[in-house]
């Protein structure tokens, strides 16, 4: 058998794939055929599950992460003229929302090892017009929560964190949500929890849940029977009640699917420990197995080392059965952003991430037999490409 015939009898891999039961399949087919399928008692049932995951904090449901930004924003007072600190390592949305508002994203460079915003260049990146900072969590690993909310408090800015790939993950023993500021979680399909498409804001108090609940359906208030009023200029994002179902499923779920993960990320370190790839160069992320969800395994490709590009690297993978992505591009090298001024250079350690990263498969449904065949594929390619091997 030749070695392509063998690798196609291999079932592909993808990188990412959501675990939905058939307890929540079923009940996406009762809503349906209950004829309430917009925002309802599911979602009503959803935000109170997930307000009591997050210690009792009031949550507002969305249909997206990047909604739930957006409105974070406009709730903590963000607008034209402000400033808003966040990292260019990130889903271009993050940095996007803060344009929507009317005010002006600053970046601050990434800490090369932990590939989260660096606590010191954001510090130092702080004006008169700094109005918020938006930390994002990448790949699940929180900042050091700590310290950031020493520096807001210490400036007196608002925190609106971008947690989108952090449900399940904890600082200090305590979840994410339950603690800090306006928090924004994302339901997209890649995520640990899945709505199919939506997302979360949780929020300090009444007054701020309110406005949100305002600014998710066109800042309109119901009283009675007949009593409509509109008081501040809202948007078009709820969450329907047959996203929210699905929502309700997976919650019951998440403390299992972060354990799998974690168990996954284990055997990915096992797999890498003196592998030719490592000592060729890739890079592996920070191993922390008591905060982080593991929402993504990425490794950082040694180009220089290699005789093929990125590109040419995930092609090998696809080409052994096995799926992969790029989180992210750096923010700033966007068109739409040199045109407003940024250029490269400007923040190296984002940008070698950014041109280096590559996403490896990470779900619940994949074996720890799964993950060494991913770690000897990235072992097979490296030795194969490495600058100077044998033809």
């Amino acid at each position: 058998m030749t070695q392509s015939s063998a690798q196609s009898s291999v079932p592909f891999l993808p990188f990412v794939k959501p675990e939905i039961d058939e307890e929540t399949i079923a009940g996406v087919a009762d809503v349906l055929r209950s004829g309430w399928i917009t925002t309802g008692p599911q979602n009503q049932a959803f935000e109170a599950a997930l307000s009591e995951y997050c210690g009792g904090r009031p949550v507002r449901t969305f249909n997206s992460g990047t909604a739930t930004l957006e409105i974070g924003l406009r709730i903590a007072g963000v607008g034209p003229g402000d400033e808003v600190i966040t990292t260019p390592a990130s889903w271009v949305a993050t940095s996007n929302v803060v344009y929507e508002v009317g005010a002006t994203p600053v970046f601050a460079d990434i800490d090369p090892v932990t590939r989260n915003i660096d606590l010191d260049k954001l510090e130092a990146a702080i004006t008169p017009r700094t109005k918020a900072i938006i930390p994002v969590y990448l790949a699940g690993m929180p900042v050091d929560m700590d310290r950031l909310y020493a520096i807001a408090r210490q400036h007196k800015l608002r925190v609106i964190e971008d947690a989108a790939q952090a449900f399940g993950s904890t600082w200090n023993g305590k979840r994410i949500g339950a603690i800090g500021d306006i928090v924004s979680f994302s339901f997209h399909p890649n995520k640990n929890l899945t709505s199919i498409e939506g997302g979360a804001l949780v929020l300090n108090n009444a007054d701020e849940a309110e406005l949100a609940r305002k600014y998710r359906l066109q800042g309109i208030t119901r009283k009675g029977f007949d009593g409509m009023d509109c008081d501040v200029l809202g948007g078009k994002y709820n969450l329907t009640d047959v996203a929210a179902r699905v929502g309700l499923g997976q919650l019951k779920h998440i403390e299992r699917f972060t354990e799998q993960r974690r168990k996954l990320a284990h055997a990915y370190f096992t797999g890498f420990e003196g592998s030719a790839a490592v000592k060729l160069g890739v890079g592996l992320p920070v191993a922390d197995f008591t905060n982080s969800n593991w929402h993504m395994f990425q490794i950082t490709l040694p180009l220089e080392q290699l005789t093929l590009d990125r590109a040419g690297f995930m092609e090998q993978l696809q080409e052994r059965g096995i799926g992969s992505g790029v989180h992210y591009p750096a923010i700033h090298l966007f068109t739409l952003y040199r045109e407003k001024g940024f250029r490269a250079g400007m923040f190296p350690h984002a940008e070698r991430f950014g041109a280096t990263t590559v996403t490896l498969p990470l779900f619940t449904q994949m074996s720890v037999a799964d993950v060494a065949r991913v770690c000897r594929a990235v072992d097979d390619i490296c030795t194969q490409y490495a600058v100077g091997a044998a033809a």
